[in-house]
């Protein structure tokens, strides 16, 4: 087909339908004397380069679980959200994800937009061959200090997963007090599929308690920073004080933060 008999439009519309054109029809629209073809032909190459780097990228989340999965063993990812947070309980997804037909999108829950993680916490819900929620409260991150409390929360999550894993993938450097083969992966939910998935599950789940809590407490803007330490959170407590949702066991650094204003 010679490009030159054609439309801009009626290329636009080929390539649209195309897979896998020739690349010396690629090589004749980038050299075409129409600007809109030129133009047609590079938006067109970028797209594929972006969807082959996703592609490589996808593969490589991917890769550790699936040589896993090919041993027989049942991998689970595991993380949790709301360790720096100064109200509301820590959260912990475990997410065992299938080993073929991956997730596009799926990444670190701290690099996607609030649209992107509701949308891939919808995919991985439908597609998850098992997933759990493991919290942790206020009394018990007073009480435990925050490490230990974020490690409950994701002993929890494990316990609660059906079916149970073989092996943990644990976002962080600790492993969790349980009978089950794990690591440790520092980065975790940028390295590894079924950790991102579990990072961006909790995510999503501790956004949504954290705006049940702005109803519930008024006037400190949960729903907005979700109990992290903004300008605008530590004025409400200058003005308020602490809600029962806030923990005592950060109070100094609270104090040290109304000092600062």
């Amino acid at each position: 087909m010679d490009p030159r008999t054609l439309t801009a439009a009626q290329i636009g519309e080929h390539l649209a339908r195309m897979t896998r054109p020739r690349k010396a029809w690629l090589r004749l629209l980038a050299g075409d004397a129409r600007v809109t073809v030129r133009e047609l032909a590079a938006r067109y190459q970028a797209r594929r380069n972006a969807a082959r780097a996703e592609a490589r990228r996808l593969r490589d989340l991917y890769r550790e679980e699936r040589a896993r999965r090919r041993t027989g063993l049942v991998v689970a990812g595991i993380d949790e959200v709301g360790r720096g947070s100064l109200a509301g309980p820590v959260l912990a997804a475990a997410v065992i994800l299938p080993p073929r037909a991956p997730i596009t999108g799926l990444d670190d829950s701290k690099r996607l937009t609030p649209a992107a993680r509701e949308r891939l916490d919808r995919e991985i819900r439908a597609r998850a061959l098992g997933l759990a929620i493991g919290a942790a409260s206020v009394e018990e991150i007073d009480r435990l200090n925050i490490h230990g409390a974020s490690r409950l929360a994701m002993a929890r999550a494990v316990e609660a997963l059906t079916p149970a894993p073989d092996f943990l993938l644990i976002d962080g450097r600790d492993r969790l007090p349980l009978r089950c083969a794990q690591a440790a992966v520092v980065d975790g939910d940028a390295s590894h599929a079924c950790i991102a998935a579990a990072s961006i599950v909790a995510k999503v789940a501790r956004d949504r308690l954290m705006r049940d809590l702005d109803e519930a407490f008024p006037g400190y803007g949960f729903a907005e920073h979700k109990g992290y330490g903004t300008a605008e959170h530590l004025d409400a407590l200058a003005r308020r004080g602490p809600s029962p949702e806030h923990r005592r066991a950060f109070l100094p650094v609270i104090q040290m933060g109304l000092l600062l204003l």
